[in-house]
């Protein structure tokens, strides 16, 4: 920043001395491969890809993939989440606040949009969008950290604000459940919205009202051990609202394969990049699909199992991809820290369905709702159906949507009836062995498509129960981690708002922290 204000300063007195002679100057200095006023179309779009990918690889892959022990790896600098060490994977999530190389952050870009829209009645729709939106990139950072920069965030071009203050996480959720009515409400379908620029549904309402009413859920349902009443308000409101319940609705960005990193699929792109890189090879991070993740599949027949595993098997010069139940075999999470002899004979990710550049990405689909509808039952808040169907209906959602991601993510309708029938709905169990249910299928649907949601769901309800590891040397003192580390720079360059934020949430900026609605 002083480097910055160094050169508005040296350029002040060159300014001064052309100015009665720039002829076109000012014009032939214009950057033509840059625009010089915000475009919210083409903001929007940004805003998107960078809303659901950011610091995926060290986020959703090595910290939360590993700590919720669906992924395992024997090497110890990647063990952010496998042996619990390397709290700098968690700080880069921070760069959706300031953004990387390859552009501005996604609040950086949110904001700016709204700015732009928020004055001009005819763009309803997509200022409304844009602050939906702007609630889903802000539950995901302060379920992360806790307490953030929100109100005045992303305002250092805008208004020369370099040190905005820390938030109460409880404060956010009040505001994003707010934004979130208050959008649904001012939609007008006589008004111009998105179009092709949106991602997701290409600017359709409808569609939009129902991903603002499955996230008001979502949000809703993560209050229940703070504040329970409040949770049953939300929760109540945004089913009366309507989710999303049919396969059509489901959030999706649709990726495509080619020379173009951000068409992508980022999760494909960022798995292949950095540990799946060559068959039966010694994959870069050291990772492996989970011991917990891959026996719990066998055990309960899951046909997902041969959707996204393989085991790599030697024919000739080359390695076939084995998808069959018998030959997969989940890596210990924190078990190693050399090459394991057996390395080759543990499953990873299947490069027919996980691993394609083509593969979409679900935001947020039915399987969730549905899911969340059955613990709203369960809870006595959703009398629409039983929470046995909403689990059923999850479950089918959760097979079906694989579908999508090529002929191999196929699963028959046999399939998954035969599924449902080994694993049937425990509508006589307890009010906590039908939530245990929900939230370890939760676990089980989400992989992969919401790292992120299966945390803060594990932290809400604690299921599924993971065994932690104990890895010596690990920064938690062999406890599963509970939130991310937010990063040091915060500490010199916004020292007493990140203090004020640090002594509210416990005096610690530590793996083990909580944040406000974990108890």
């Amino acid at each position: 920043m002083k480097s910055l204000f160094q050169k508005f300063i040296y350029a002040a007195p060159l300014a001064l001395m052309v100015s009665s002679c720039d002829n076109g100057f000012e014009e032939m200095n214009v950057d033509p491969n840059k625009y010089a006023q915000v475009v919210p179309e083409y903001l929007f779009t940004r805003a998107q890809l960078d809303g659901v990918a950011t610091n995926f690889t060290g986020a959703a892959y090595l910290t939360i993939g590993q700590s919720m022990q669906h992924f395992a790896t024997y090497k110890e600098v990647p063990a952010a989440g496998d042996k619990y060490f390397n709290f700098n994977y968690s700080q880069a999530s921070w760069n959706a606040y300031a953004g990387t190389a390859q552009g501005a952050g996604a609040v950086i870009s949110i904001n700016q949009i709204i700015d732009a829209v928020q004055d001009h009645p005819l763009a309803v729709n997509k200022l409304s969008a844009a602050r939906i939106w702007r609630a889903y990139i802000f539950h995901r950072l302060t379920d992360l950290y806790g307490d953030i920069p929100y109100f005045e965030s992303g305002r250092a071009l805008s208004e020369k604000n370099y040190g905005p203050k820390y938030d109460t996480q409880q404060a956010i959720y009040a505001d994003m459940l707010k934004e979130l009515e208050e959008s649904i409400a001012a939609f007008d379908a006589s008004q111009a919205n998105f179009a092709n620029a949106d991602l997701i549904y290409a600017g359709n309402i409808t569609q939009w009202k129902k991903f603002a009413y499955s996230l008001m859920l979502r949000l809703g349902m993560r209050l229940t051990e703070v504040d329970n009443a409040l949770a049953k308000t939300w929760v109540e409101k945004a089913i009366a609202g309507g989710v999303i319940l049919e396969d059509a609705d489901r959030a999706v960005i649709a990726y495509v394969d080619g020379s173009q990193t951000l068409s992508r699929n980022f999760i494909a792109n960022g798995l292949m990049a950095t540990d799946y890189i060559t068959p039966g090879g010694d994959n870069v991070e050291g990772g492996k699909l989970a011991k917990t993740l891959i026996d719990h599949l066998k055990t309960t027949k899951d046909p997902r199992l041969n959707v996204v595993s393989v085991v790599w098997k030697p024919e000739g010069s080359t390695f076939v991809a084995d998808t069959s139940t018998a030959a997969q075999k989940g890596m210990p999470n924190a078990a190693f820290n050399s090459r394991p002899a057996d390395f080759n004979e543990y499953s990873e990710p299947n490069p027919a369905t996980v691993l394609r550049y083509a593969s979409p990405l679900i935001v947020f689909g039915n399987a969730e709702t549905n899911l969340l509808l059955a613990e709203a039952a369960v809870r006595g808040w959703y009398t629409g159906s039983t929470a046995a169907v909403a689990y059923n209906n999850a479950v089918r959602a959760g097979l079906r949507q694989w579908s999508l991601f090529g002929p191999a993510g196929t699963i028959s309708e046999a399939k998954i009836n035969a599924y449902l029938t080994a694993n049937p709905y425990r509508s006589t169990g307890t009010v906590e062995q039908q939530i245990e249910q929900i939230a370890t299928q939760k676990w089980v649907a989400l992989f992969l498509e919401d790292e992120y949601e299966i945390f803060s769901n594990w932290r809400r309800t604690g299921y599924p129960k993971l065994t932690p590891t104990n890895y010596p040397g690990n920064l938690t003192g062999g406890k599963i981690p509970t939130r991310f580390v937010i990063p040091d720079s915060e500490e010199q360059y916004n020292r007493v708002n990140f203090m004020d934020a640090r002594d509210r949430q416990g005096g610690t900026n530590t793996l083990s922290s909580l944040v406000w609605w974990d108890k």
